[in-house]
């Protein structure tokens, strides 16, 4: 059965990518989104989101007719879901925007429709998606009821993409397909072939949902060794950043760098999902997340001995000063801020510091709300003339390309080795 309408719903830094990558190969697309300011910016061909290369791809596709947006879930022949799954609270997994996505689908479904969900999730998660569609549907027949001979065809398939390079690694790199049943998984694997240069590697649900969690469990252990290390290195007086350097220099040694923490939707979420359901078994995942869940407290710390360093040596009152915080997104050069541990710091710092707190994000034209009270965003150039602590926080392409001998300020935290 061919697949001549596509809807994707969540038109996030996943879902708009996906969707403007099926409507590349001519296939009607209609992205659904419960934010009327995106499906509207969409519509006009114009992304709200930044990507590169994602806003010629959306421009080029709305003006030829296969990608347009709606609040509202129409007829299609697939369904890819790809809306937030947070944690609440004891970092325990938040399936209610896929229940509620689910759910927005389940009238409009017909015998014959495809159903993936993408959204990183716990082992389990698709079967709950399975399970609500059925309650809402008596009608039709899906996997956990009727196996191969099901109406609706349910799969799983996580992204495995890096923000900045989306729309090249959404093309290029492998799939893993977890389908409810075989048929399920050759369905999706038809699907993501429209478009895909890479693999699609089978498995079943459960374990694909699992794989995802791996990936970013064994990105966030490794992250935190290198965290780990440079508060080490800093007790010891001793420069991490040269010493990851020589270490790596070792055949079989790879060490991350450091940074301010972890950020973003997956890495600082998705460990928590197998420790939630494995709290036993996940000792070294639990404390990965600990380690990484405590740097942006090292970071403030150090911010508080600069502060009085700075008083020792100024004729200065604490309110006076300024302290500019470089970066807010999760990571280099993207307007992700999405469990930012920049933007955790800067929240911090606010709090703490008397004196005016600034910021410095070339990629949004307006801090969040959380900052809006006590942060004021500036341009790089003010903040380097109005500032008497400097907190690099995110190594964005613009502060690594700032000459570091044309910072005169004595008082710096450098979470990322750009002025070292």
């Amino acid at each position: 059965m061919s697949f001549n309408t596509i809807s994707v719903i969540g038109l996030g830094y996943i879902g708009l990518p996906t969707a403007a990558a099926f409507a590349s190969r001519q296939k009607r697309v209609i992205g659904i989104d419960i934010n009327a300011h995106a499906v509207e910016t969409i519509n006009r061909g114009e992304i709200h989101i930044v990507e590169p290369d994602l806003g010629q791809a959306v421009k080029t596709a709305v003006e030829a007719g296969w990608l347009s947006a709606s609040t509202q879930p129409q007829a299609a022949d697939a369904w890819l879901i790809a809306v937030p799954t947070p944690f609440k609270g004891e970092h325990q997994p938040d399936m209610a925007y896929v229940q509620a996505a689910a759910e927005s689908i389940a009238p409009v479904l017909k015998k014959g429709d495809l159903v993936i969900l993408e959204s990183t999730s716990p082992v389990g998660a698709t079967e709950q998606m399975a399970a609500w569609l059925a309650a809402a549907r008596s009608d039709l027949s899906f996997p956990q009821q009727a196996g191969e001979d099901a109406d609706i065809q349910i799969a799983y398939c996580p992204e495995r993409v890096l923000p900045g390079q989306v729309m090249v690694e959404l093309i290029k790199n492998d799939r893993v397909i977890g389908g409810m049943t075989p048929r399920c998984s050759q369905r999706a694997c038809d699907l993501y072939n429209i478009f895909l240069e890479g693999e699609c590697v089978v498995t079943n649900s459960r374990t694909a949902e699992m794989c995802k969690l791996t990936e970013n469990s064994f990105r966030d252990v490794n992250i935190a060794f290198a965290n780990e290390l440079s508060l080490i290195a800093a007790d010891q007086g001793i420069n991490v950043w040269e010493l990851i350097r020589l270490a790596n220099r070792h055949p079989r040694v790879n060490i991350l760098q450091p940074g301010p923490g972890v950020g973003g939707h997956c890495i600082a979420v998705d460990p928590w999902f197998i420790v939630s359901q494995n709290p036993v078994q996940a000792r070294l995942i639990r404390t990965a997340r600990e380690v990484n869940d405590s740097k942006p407290h090292w970071v403030l710390e150090q911010v508080q001995r600069q502060v009085a360093d700075c008083l020792m040596h100024n004729n200065k009152r604490a309110s006076e000063l300024k302290i500019a915080c470089f970066g807010l997104a999760f990571k280099p050069d993207i307007d992700d801020l999405r469990e930012s541990p920049a933007v955790q710091v800067t929240k911090m710092i606010a709090e703490w510091h008397q004196g005016i707190t600034l910021a410095v994000e070339p990629n949004v034209q307006q801090l969040p709300p959380k900052l809006q009270e006590r942060v004021t965003l500036v341009s790089l150039d003010d903040a380097l003339q109005q500032a008497d602590i400097l907190v690099m926080l995110v190594d964005h392409r613009q502060f690594k390309a700032t000459d570091a001998s044309t910072v005169s300020q004595q008082w710096i935290v450098d979470t990322k080795g750009v002025w070292r």
